[in-house]
């Protein structure tokens, strides 16, 4: 089968996010699937860009074939970022009978967070005859219009609402990452058989082959664990989505108490926590910057607990499916999660304890509870979160789910 994925996004383990495309594609390869993937030169969730030099640009990375899109630049949620989307979707608009007939694919999927590539998608689909799938990762325009403060009546929602609309009435299928989205998408159209769920996962691969942390910060934290202290750490973003006020008020809460809490990355609220951690004189807090993903592993496995919270927002009430969550539970670590969402992960594999969200008194008392457990009690916790991802969530398990849709709506069953 020739799938073709379109996110304006995507990038590999070498640039950073978002690594979904490429871990699909790498899967379906070596399947004996061909897959292109079609993505902007320019994205705010990259580490590093891919050198493109023309307004169009073929590279294969790893074995898959990337159709880039030269995009300008832009920092934020400016114009100037719209401004970016529009190139992509234009550009790709003039490129899509070349891809058609070039490229000849019997699925394209539509995957770009935002529901504008689903015009271009759908005329690439008409133009080869394949069928076309709408991937949901975030609810556009809802995000923008709950997290943002947006009217409906924004002209930019307003065209935003057109185009998902319109892609669950032209879309022969929608796989949505968030686990709770049904009930959204046959509101605004969508044949409710059309809708399929797959979440994210994990690569079984980069927890085979881990590097050692440094030594320098092997040794932050091993001087914490030779003080007798219980080590808690947040890894990822630092950022004010991720609620690490709350994290770091816990620490405050707990300073009297044998805890160590760590943040580990770096993000756009980093310079006010450490402020936060001088001014407030909060000892039992550590900063570790960014390690590389083949070191992730390691480092997660030095500590006795994991941390994930998120703000109190009512769009989780679709769901969610965060890539760190995966990873602490293939650490077999206890988790604490913060989060009110539509369902569930921690709950569901028995692997740890949710708390209200931005509540640091409930995070302490889940601390210290975990604190508390008799180590086999904590072992079993760290076994179940492994366990479940390893039978839900492995990106070979989540390929082959998603293959299994497409073939059912491809034109080669149509064929036959």
């Amino acid at each position: 089968m020739n799938i073709l994925l379109i996110n304006h996004y995507a990038g590999s383990p070498e640039m950073g996010m978002e690594y979904r495309p490429y871990y699909l594609a790498k899967e379906w390869i070596s399947m004996g699937h061909k897959v292109m993937i079609v993505a902007a030169s320019f994205s705010h969730v990259r580490t590093n860009q891919p050198d493109v030099k023309t307004n169009f640009q073929n590279k294969n990375i790893d074995g898959i074939d990337y159709f880039w899109i030269k995009t300008p630049e832009y920092k934020g949620n400016s114009a100037k970022r719209f401004f970016n989307m529009l190139i992509f979707v234009d550009k790709l608009s003039h490129k899509a009978n070349l891809i058609a007939k070039t490229f000849i694919p019997d699925v394209v999927i539509a995957s770009s967070t935002y529901p504008l590539d689903i015009f271009p998608a759908n005329r690439i689909a008409k133009k080869s005859k394949a069928k076309l799938v709408f991937e949901i990762h975030d609810l556009w325009p809802l995000s923008p219009m709950e997290l943002g403060g947006y009217s409906k009546f924004h002209p930019f929602i307003m065209l935003m609402q057109y185009a998902e609309n319109y892609a669950y009435k032209k879309c022969d299928s929608v796989i949505s990452i968030l686990p709770k989205t049904l009930e959204h998408t046959v509101n605004h159209g969508l044949d409710s058989t059309k809708w399929n769920c797959v979440p994210n996962g994990i690569i079984l691969d980069e927890w085979r082959n881990i590097e050692k942390i440094d030594s320098e910060i092997y040794n932050q934290i091993l001087e914490q664990k030779k003080l007798g202290k219980k080590l808690i750490a947040y890894t990822g973003t630092v950022g004010l989505a991720n609620a690490l006020d709350t994290f770091i008020d816990t620490a405050k809460i707990l300073i009297n108490q044998n805890i160590t809490f760590f943040i580990v990355g770096k993000g756009p609220e980093k310079e006010r926590f450490l402020k936060r951690k001088t001014d407030e004189k909060i000892e039992n807090l550590f900063f570790i910057n960014p390690v590389p993903k083949q070191q992730v592993p390691d480092l997660l496995s030095k500590f006795d607990f994991l941390y994930i919270g998120l703000q109190s927002q009512s769009l989780f009430r679709f769901g969610i499916s965060p890539n760190k969550i995966f990873d602490y539970m293939m650490a077999e670590k206890p988790i604490i999660q913060a989060i009110d969402a539509g369902n569930n992960i921690i709950e569901e594999a028995e692997c740890g304890i949710t708390v209200k969200p931005e509540n640091a008194e409930e995070t302490a008392a889940a601390i210290l509870k975990l604190s508390e457990f008799q180590e086999s009690k904590l072992e079993c916790m760290g076994k179940n979160g492994k366990e479940f991802v390893l039978k839900n969530h492995e990106f070979s398990i989540l390929a082959e789910k998603f293959i299994k849709i497409l073939e059912k709506n491809s034109k080669i069953e149509d064929l036959n």
